[in-house]
Order: structure tokens, then C-alpha cells, then sequence
């Protein structure tokens, strides 16, 4: 699996051009084509931040913020879905370097404070 996909993935039903995907990659620095490994929690972090600045950008398009009806079904309350959405990425990506962090530092080295 690429790159792209695992982003196809995360933004289901979202239609985006192939070179709309590359532009949201690119200013995420990953390329589309790439590999994606899952055990890499920096570039899990990247596909996440990607599909959040797609979000954002959906969010940012005011001709779609109103409530949709299709086959007797209405599809409301598209903006605060969409925010919801939007804020449980930013918690997942801001949990994610926070892990990244922890796991860094226990690798670190410590200076002494007071010396004799």
C-alpha cells in the first residue's frame, strides 16, 4: 500500500483529484507513491495531519455547510460533524507526538543540576 491509499483510507468519500492528493502530501513531506509502513508512527502522524488539512480546507468552503436531503434522508448538521471530525484528528495527531516525545526522552541524556 501507498501513500495515497492509506490517505484514501482515512478520507472516505471525499473526491479529491490525483493532483490535489499530491499537493496535501507534498506540503506534508510524503510522496504518494512511497511505501506506507504502519509501524512508522512519524509518517502515521504525516497521513494523519494530510487528512486533517483536507478537513480543514472542506471547512473552509461555506457553500457546503448546509443540510443535505437525499432519498427521505437529510444529512444535517454537516459543520459540526466535519468540526468534530476535525477535533478528534487534531487530538489523535497532538496524542501521537506526545507518545513520540516520551519515547524520545527515555532515550535521552540527563545533566546534573548540582555538582560537588
Amino acid at each position: 500500500m501507498d501513500n495515497k491509499a492509506r490517505l484514501e483510507m482515512e478520507i472516505k468519500g471525499i473526491t479529491l483529484t490525483p493532483d490535489e492528493i499530491n499537493v496535501y502530501l507534498a506540503e506534508n513531506s510524503l510522496n504518494a507513491t512511497d511505501t506506507y509502513n504502519a509501524t512508522d508512527k512519524a509518517q502515521t502522524r504525516k497521513i494523519y495531519e494530510t487528512a486533517l488539512s483536507i478537513l480543514e480546507s472542506i471547512g473552509n468552503q461555506p457553500h457546503l455547510m448546509k443540510n443535505y436531503t437525499s432519498d427521505d434522508q437529510t444529512v444535517s448538521q454537516f459543520h459540526e460533524n466535519l468540526m468534530a471530525r476535525i477535533d478528534q484528528l487534531e487530538n489523535k495527531i497532538r496524542k501521537m507526538k506526545i507518545d513520540e516525545d516520551k519515547a524520545a526522552n527515555q532515550n535521552g541524556s540527563f545533566f546534573m543540576l548540582f555538582n560537588q
